[in-house]
């Protein structure tokens, strides 16, 4: 069953809990001030698209396609970003709320999660090459067998990473964080 097309539509505070956004492939739409939490994004194709001021926390997005979309200050706890079609995850966050999401397997090579509340955030097995964490609070985010190399840490606080449970060649972390790789340790720096 092919699915509908629709193209360059701005989508503005819109309630989607109460009805749900139609099935169909999305290409270089805008979604503001759109509601879409605890509901159903499953099976849908969103390329060239940008979310504003969002919600989309608990919403059921399995085998759903992101090419090339952006989320600027959206709410997306909870997010099962895990159950996106593999190999087609290609995002940008900036300043959302993303905390309990959970990215687990996924390859995000030089995704920007600038400035993101990325607390309880499970990135196992994720591939994160060369991506960049600038302003990103990492509490209690969960870090194994992650690949981080080249990945831009400098600015990213409040981290947990076990550097011999991952993957860190060329990252780059500031002195004062350091301590966010030695916590396993249980040793005390002054």
């Amino acid at each position: 069953m092919n699915k509908p097309f629709v193209a360059d539509e701005h989508f503005q505070n819109e309630d989607f809990t109460k009805n749900p956004l139609p099935k169909a492939d999305y290409e270089a739409c805008i979604f503001e001030g759109c509601q879409f939490q605890d509901g159903f994004l499953d099976n849908q194709n969103f390329v060239d698209c940008t979310f504003t001021d969002c919600d989309l926390s608990n919403t059921n997005i399995a085998h759903t396609i992101w090419n090339n979309v952006r989320f600027e200050s959206c709410k997306l706890l909870g997010l099962s970003l895990d159950t996106s079609a593999a190999g087609l995850l290609t995002v940008t966050f900036s300043n959302c709320n993303l905390t309990l999401a959970n990215f687990g397997g996924q390859s995000l090579k030089k995704t920007h999660f600038i400035g993101s509340n990325l607390t309880q955030a499970d990135f196992t097995n994720t591939d994160l090459t060369e991506s960049n964490f600038t302003d990103c609070n990492l509490d209690h985010a969960l870090f194994e067998n992650t690949n981080l190399n080249k990945a831009d840490l400098s600015k990213a606080f409040n981290f947990n990473i076990d550097p011999e449970a991952n993957f860190i060649k060329q990252a780059i972390f500031c002195k004062e964080e350091l301590i966010g790789l030695l916590k396993k340790y249980d040793i005390v720096v002054q």
